[in-house]
């Protein structure tokens, strides 16, 4: 079996994640999480919640709709300009997305090509059917928005949003005005987005329906090459894909040599940072990668992914820096008639926007995939102590002799300062390998001991080793692994 075929079977026999209405053959594209995956995403979540907000004191969490207007996608270029590459087969008529049916093909990036070139280079290669083998059509454009009719009327029509970002920059003027219009000014929003992809697949890395993290930094361009913490950034090093390697660059120099400015630099950094420092993602498989101007969004100024390294894949991308400039504010200004212009700083202008966008669900994934081991006959999830879905596991070594209360009142004291689960049921290895399998980061075994020294086993989950422990030291030994 391959990692991802594991991490499968692993996410449905521990309730990780599973295909949404299973009973009655699911849809491609869409998934549930069950109760461990969804204290995992949780976790994810606020880490990336109190990471990002803690950048800058003028950075702010926000909620907003999940459908929206048509005139808000006509000035974001959404209506226009938010396609995909489609391809039928002429054998047996399913659509795939041109694009990545000739990336698994011929093993290269052809993003951004436009459909006749694509259409060209399908011809050129005999590129074939995955399904079938059957012939390729001709290349064709698909809009990736979900439409939507409102009200028994239907007299009005909207789309589920593809994207979190335009619910900040609609109500963009209102924040800036309640939060003591100061630039930078941060938004994030943590929710569900929607696109009608051609052909899902690879799980939970290409869905309809998924989760985005964004924070949008609202700045005045005019101080796009300064930053007040640069010199916290200067001299850390950037891990950065140059002639198809992997090259650690300074931020002093990306900004020296690679033409980039402070601001934007700044904040990659703190990106890289987030998936090192937070995630503790191996650094042999984290990258960032800029785009060409085929390549990137049609929003974009600036545009680097953030890619990890996953098994079969290669590297996959899982979040992007994205210099915006005013094309959002700038848009709905036009189309609604209301100026988006801000007076600061002694000047009146419309405000860039730096996009800071993650794919919650494709690190989860990764998080799976990357922390995924395996001990002769025991499944390992080497999670961080940060994201492990429980911090540590209470167990009475037998369900007798008084054991059961004991180590019901240690999981009482326990839970009070960390995420703990009370494990009963099974054998004791049974147990240990149930909360290895979901990453439990320590297990506490209480047995005759207890009773008579009041002490404990503490069990590591990455090494096995067992200590004795004072049950009154508990809380400070396991801070002191965790540093929780």
């Amino acid at each position: 079996m391959t990692v991802s075929e594991k991490i499968v079977e692993l996410a449905k026999r521990r309730g990780f994640f599973f295909v949404s209405s299973e009973i009655y053959g699911g849809v491609a594209g869409f998934y549930d999480y069950g109760a461990i995956g969804t204290i995992l995403k949780r976790k994810l979540e606020n880490t990336w919640r109190k990471y990002f907000l803690g950048l800058d004191e003028n950075f702010f969490e926000i909620e907003t709709a999940n459908i929206m207007p048509e005139k808000v996608f006509e000035a974001s270029g959404h209506l226009t300009n938010f396609v995909d590459p489609v391809a039928k087969c002429r054998k047996c008529g399913t659509f795939h997305r041109a694009d990545q049916i000739i990336e698994e093909f011929l093993h290269e990036n052809f993003e951004g090509k436009s459909a006749e070139g694509l259409t060209q280079i399908i011809k050129k290669h005999n590129v074939r059917c995955p399904r079938c083998k059957g012939e390729l059509g001709d290349v064709a454009v698909l809009n990736m928005m979900f439409p939507i009719e409102i009200g028994a009327s239907k007299e009005t029509r909207a789309y589920l949003r593809p994207e979190t970002a335009q619910g900040a920059y609609v109500n963009f003027l209102r924040h800036f005005n309640i939060l003591r219009m100061k630039l930078p000014l941060g938004l994030a929003i943590i929710g569900k987005a929607f696109r009608n992809e051609i052909s899902p697949r690879q799980l939970l890395l290409r869905q309809r329906e998924f989760t985005q993290a964004e924070l949008q930094i609202f700045f005045d361009p005019k101080k796009m090459d300064e930053h007040e913490n640069w010199k916290e950034v200067a001299n850390y090093k950037l891990l950065v894909l140059s002639n198809k390697k992997i090259i650690e660059v300074s931020c002093d120099n990306a900004v020296k040599k690679l033409k980039l400015p402070k601001f934007y630099v700044y904040h990659l950094a703190k990106v890289q940072k987030f998936f090192l420092d937070a995630m503790k993602i191996q650094k042999s498989k984290f990258r960032l990668r800029q785009l060409s101007d085929e390549e990137k969004a049609f929003y974009n100024k600036i545009h680097f992914d953030v890619e990890l390294e996953l098994e079969g894949i290669g590297f996959k991308e899982v979040g992007g820096v994205h210099y915006r400039t005013d094309h959002d504010l700038s848009g709905h200004q036009k189309i609604s008639g209301e100026s988006q212009e801000v007076f600061y700083d002694g000047k009146r202008f419309v405000p860039h926007v730096l996009e800071l966008s993650f794919g919650v669900d494709r690190i989860f994934y990764a998080l799976l995939e990357l922390n995924y081991a395996e001990d002769e006959d025991r499944v390992i999830l080497k999670l961080p102590a940060s994201l492990s879905p429980f911090t540590v596991a209470v167990f009475p070594l037998v369900n007798k002799d008084k054991l059961p209360e004991k180590a019901q009142k240690i999981y009482g004291e326990l839970k009070q300062y960390f995420d703990a689960v009370y494990d009963d049921t099974g054998s004791i290895g049974k147990r240990y390998y149930r909360q290895d399998e979901i990453g439990t980061f320590l297990a506490v075994t209480v047995d005759d001991d207890t009773l008579k020294k009041d002490t404990v086993t503490l069990r590591n989950r990455d090494t096995t080793k067992q200590v004795r422990i004072k049950v009154s030291k508990l809380v400070e030994e396991i801070r002191e692994l965790t540093n929780l």
